[in-house]
């Protein structure tokens, strides 16, 4: 069941008092978060006074892409939270242990795991470099599936642990499967692997879910890699998806898991009628927004 407690307003939900809400205290183990949807994740949780943790390789400025792991930080500080930067690489089970055992040093325990980290390319299946398919393998199903495993042990400890993965319905239709199939086997893998991941922990009240938007949102990779500026303007903003994560990680783990939910559909339920102000370009209206991919 999601909350039915409505966010007071777009990208400002109830208990961003920085310290008093439902995450004050949490520890969540994030890969990934530099910037865009993971660092608005985290800065939605670090309003509670969450404690984050960040496993990401952007340890200095990237020409294209804004922030750090480190500027990520500093960010979450400033809202209100503690923030473990961790400079290391998801596709890596040393980097993966290493960011366990940090995150438990500094703050005795990880309650939540988000995958966040994810590439993107949307190649014919002709054009489409080896390297590149391994990639995102690597990063996407493999990733979830180590960093989900290693918290595990912890996890199991927590008063209301949860695995969120961003990644969509298993929507396997011709349609998308045939669309631009190397990075539909990548993301489908992230959801296979955080929902066999509900089933198997389920007695232990480990919730496993994922979280996937009906419209684009205004990151990195919808301006450098699928539309630039003309899809930057008819997209939302992170912010809409951090709300609806939040939801998401304030539920009763054992009574929400196993699902493959849709960001929009969890801030309805929450009571979120009006999503204006999520818009990136003020003034768009919602009609106008472009749908995202994987969902009909």
């Amino acid at each position: 069941m999601i909350p039915t407690t409505p966010p007071a307003a777009a990208g400002a939900a109830p208990g961003a008092s920085g310290g008093a809400g439902p995450l004050s205290g949490k520890t969540i183990l994030m890969s990934g978060g530099s910037r865009g949807i993971g660092l608005a994740i985290a800065l939605r949780a670090a309003r509670d006074g969450a404690n984050i943790a960040m496993l990401a390789k952007t340890d200095t400025p990237h020409p294209k892409l804004e922030g750090t792991v480190h500027t990520a930080a500093e960010a979450i500080r400033e809202a209100g939270g503690r923030a473990l930067p961790i400079v290391g690489d998801v596709r890596d089970e040393a980097s993966i242990t290493e960011a366990v055992l940090r995150t438990v040093g500094e703050f005795g325990g990880i309650d939540i795991v988000v995958n966040n980290a994810s590439v993107i390319d949307l190649s014919g299946s002709l054009e489409l470099a080896t390297k590149k398919y391994d990639l995102m393998q690597d990063v996407n199903v493999r990733g979830t599936f180590l960093l989900s495993r290693a918290a595990l042990p912890q996890l199991k400890d927590a008063e209301n642990p949860h695995i969120l993965s961003l990644s969509p319905p298993l929507n396997v239709t011709p349609k998308w499967l045939g669309a631009h199939t190397g990075y539909s086997l990548a993301k489908f893998g992230m959801t296979m692997a955080t929902l066999g991941l509900a089933s198997e922990f389920a007695s232990d009240g480990i919730a496993a879910n994922t979280l996937w938007p009906r419209t684009t949102i205004a990151t990195a990779a919808v301006q450098n890699v699928i539309g630039g500026d003309r899809l930057m303007a008819v997209s939302r903003r992170p912010e809409i998806y951090a709300d609806a994560a939040y939801e998401v990680l304030t539920s009763p783990s054992r009574e929400l898991t196993g699902r493959t939910l849709i960001v929009e559909d969890v801030l309805e339920a929450a009571g979120v009628t009006d999503f204006s102000g999520y818009a990136a370009v003020p003034g768009t209206p919602d009609a106008a927004m472009y749908p995202d991919i994987f969902l009909d």
